[in-house]
This record gives C-alpha cells, sequence and structure tokens, in this order.
C-alpha cells in the first residue's frame, strides 16, 4: 500500500515545467478535411522541476525524501512551484462542496437556443452563476456544463451556451460537482468571505477535513461568482474536468493547495561537484 512521504519545503526549485495532460482521440476525413475530437477520461498534471545547488545538509533532506518514495511507489502532496500562494482574498483554509443542482432523472427540452426547461424542480436552490452539468440529451452540444445567466424559475433557466432546440426528452440528468463536470458548486463553513480569482488553483478532497490528502488539483479559468446568501455561495469555473463525483461537504482547498503526485520513474539520481555542492532534479505525475 502507498505511503504518503513528506517533500521538504526549502529551499524551492529554481526552475519548473508544471503541464497538463489530456487524453484526445481525433480522426479526419481523408476526403473533406473535417475533423472529430474525443476527450477521455484521462487528464492530469505533470511537472519537471530543479532544485538550487546545495550542500551536503540541505542535500540530504531532498536525498531521504526521493528514496523514501520508492520509485513509483509512494506518494506526496506537490503543487505549481511558481503559484503556491492564490491571488484571490478568500479568508479561510477552504471552502465545501454544495450539490444545489442534483437531479438523476428528469425532462428535459431545449429552446430559443440557450434556454433549459425541466420536468420538475430541479433548479429551486439554484442561484444565478452556478455551473450545472447535463447528460442524457441526444445532442452531444447540449450536454455538458453550462453556466446559468438567469433563472426563469425552479423549472426554467437560461444558459450561456449556444444549444440546439430539442423537444422534452426523458431520463436526463441535470447535476452539480459530477465527474466530467468544469464547474464547481461551493460554500463556506462560516462567516468567511474573499474572492476566487482565475488563475488560483484549488484542491480537491475526499474527506471533510481540511488535512483530508487531495484527489484532485484544478484551476479556477474565470473569476468566482459570489451570492449573498448566508453562508456565501460560490460558483467556480475550473480545468481540467472532474475525474470522479463530489459528494456535498467535502473540503476545497483554497490556501496551499496541492495535489497528489508520485514520481514518473523509478530511477533517482544526483550529481555532486568538486566543491561537494549538489545538483537534484526530478520528474513528477498527479495521481489518478
Amino acid at each position: 500500500m502507498a505511503r504518503l512521504i513528506t517533500m521538504p519545503t526549502t529551499p524551492n526549485f529554481v526552475r519548473s515545467n508544471f503541464s497538463l495532460y489530456r487524453a484526445i482521440g481525433q480522426t479526419a476525413s481523408p476526403f473533406t478535411g473535417k475533423q472529430l475530437t474525443q476527450e477521455y477520461d484521462a487528464v492530469y498534471w505533470t511537472a519537471d522541476v530543479t532544485l538550487p545547488a546545495m550542500n551536503r545538509t540541505q542535500a540530504k533532506e531532498w536525498q531521504s525524501f526521493l528514496l523514501q518514495l520508492k520509485g513509483t511507489t509512494n506518494h506526496f502532496k506537490f503543487a505549481d512551484p511558481d503559484a503556491l500562494t492564490n491571488t484571490g482574498t478568500f479568508n479561510h483554509t477552504h471552502l465545501l462542496s454544495d450539490k444545489r443542482v442534483n437531479d438523476t432523472s428528469t425532462t428535459v427540452a431545449v429552446s430559443n437556443t440557450n434556454t433549459f426547461t425541466t420536468g420538475d424542480s430541479v433548479f429551486g436552490s439554484a442561484v444565478v452563476g452556478d455551473f450545472i452539468h447535463v447528460t442524457g440529451l441526444a445532442n452531444e452540444e447540449n450536454n455538458g456544463t453550462h453556466k446559468i445567466t438567469t433563472k426563469t424559475s425552479a423549472t426554467v433557466v437560461v444558459v450561456d451556451s449556444v444549444l440546439t432546440n430539442v423537444g422534452a426528452t426523458a431520463s436526463c440528468k441535470v447535476q452539480q460537482n459530477v465527474k466530467g463536470a468544469t464547474g464547481l458548486s461551493l460554500d463556506t463553513t462560516g462567516s468567511y468571505t474573499g474572492t476566487i480569482k482565475k488563475g488560483d488553483y484549488l484542491g480537491i478532497t475526499a474527506g471533510t477535513s481540511a488535512t483530508a490528502n487531495p484527489v484532485q488539483l484544478v484551476m479556477a479559468v474565470e473569476d468566482a461568482t459570489v451570492t449573498d446568501a448566508s453562508p456565501d455561495r460560490y460558483s467556480v469555473q475550473i480545468e481540467p474536468k472532474l475525474r470522479s463525483d463530489l459528494a456535498d461537504n467535502k473540503c476545497i482547498i483554497f490556501q496551499a493547495p496541492k495535489g497528489l503526485f508520485r514520481l514518473q520513474a523509478n530511477t533517482v539520481d544526483w550529481d555532486a561537484d568538486r566543491a561537494s555542492l549538489y545538483g537534484i532534479s526530478f520528474s513528477c505525475i498527479e495521481v489518478v
């Protein structure tokens, strides 16, 4: 069973390459050149990092860390080294997941190229700015994550997407915080306030404690929408998409968020010069 190994905190890296991998299938017609793409479930962060030259006293901490990882066996918490502090002003360690919309079988119709009408009061607790994730409609462009721009009633909302009009379709799902969604529905644990800004990272956990291990690292790709409800509610557009369903009241880390990573290779090494200054670099990949 994998163990969680604590990474040294100093010195910080002098070079980093932080990247996001997506598995995308693509085909192209040899006759028309028309391309079709399909996004699959595999999506994760990778990083290549380099530490500054260190004397042996500093280097031994990193050597011990790398050896305890046992190649790709064990895990460690890690984040983009150049974005360890978020630019938003939210003044608490974390927020909580909050499914304000969660209907797993409802009738959905699309009209006016941007309006969803449901057979049940699906949107009773939704607020303008919320992201909903729709599945089950035959027109693929109608499925996916959409941002609510107008809430007409508990059964009718207008979204920011351009949709294909379609009659009532049974057995659709209209949810939040589910696998495949690119929006998070959150609330606060008390009277905490502040902003979540574009470019801020969020650490998604599967636990109800801020010390729970992360299951995914995501980035806010637009400034969060905040409502005036009590407690404050947040709607955050994110990338990449959620890899798994997120239950209610799970901690979403805002202050010093991290993901869970492992080494990309089973071999670790370092070099040293005649002055006994050590050079250490390694590559890692998010645990999926």
